[in-house]
């Protein structure tokens, strides 16, 4: 009996069998392929540094690593990058992350006014390492665009402060291409709106008809 005894204790006293710890060097390397998925078409020089997990933490190896970016989260500074197991015993964890943007914003160089066109000798530049919403950085998307409203010199342009030029102006005299089945008739209108090109412009025929349509090469398309 002693024998037994002896024996059952022996037994409880070995350490359990160890499962297999997921590696923290795979969990990082699935948050830097993420967030140089995300990130591949930024402007400018991206400078992306993947901080690993804490040491301390163990968790069963994972078949299949996902990662995605938390609620709120932003890659653009210091954040955050979720990594989570797919398999059956499934965790997440977070790996701290730093993104920085090296670009050059679009700036005023000089007093732009509400309903100028912008010229590249308008244009100035501000090195920035964050890319702020909105804000421009290629030339192309800002020369020959209107100013919705005025801004002073060294201010930084947004996309919301331009719009295209107008093709079709309120009061001018417009063509009308009207399409339909078996049928294209051209005619002539007067514009009851501003709009630019792809834009909707709503127009009034001789005979007094109010007719919508999209503005293309300056011409109202309208579709019956």
């Amino acid at each position: 009996m002693k024998k037994i005894i002896f024996l059952l204790y022996a037994l409880l006293s070995l350490p359990a069998a160890a499962s297999p710890a997921q590696s923290h060097a795979a969990i990082r390397d699935t948050a830097l392929a993420f967030v140089r998925a995300q990130t591949q078409g930024l402007p400018g020089k991206v400078s992306i540094q993947v901080d690993d997990i804490d040491k301390r933490i163990t968790l069963p190896s994972c078949p299949a690593l996902e990662a995605f970016l938390p609620a709120g989260a932003q890659l653009n500074g210091n954040s955050s990058v979720g990594v989570r197991c797919t398999g059956k015993k499934g965790w997440s964890v977070f790996v701290p992350v730093t993104v920085k943007v090296s670009v050059n914003l679009l700036t005023a160089n000089n007093t732009l006014q509400l309903g100028q066109v912008v010229r590249a000798e308008d244009l100035g530049s501000l090195s920035s390492e964050t890319l702020q919403p909105g804000t421009l950085t290629d030339p192309a998307q800002v020369i020959g665009k209107v100013m919705k409203f005025g801004v002073g010199r060294g201010q930084l342009l947004r996309q919301d402060m331009l719009r295209d030029p107008y093709s079709v102006t309120q009061g001018q005299t417009v063509q009308l291409q009207i399409e339909g089945q078996g049928f294209h008739i051209r005619s002539e209108g007067k514009a009851m709106n501003n709009a630019a090109e792809g834009q909707t412009a709503t127009a009034r025929t001789a005979s007094g008809q109010s007719v919508s349509g999209t503005v293309k090469n300056g011409i109202i398309e309208i579709k019956q």
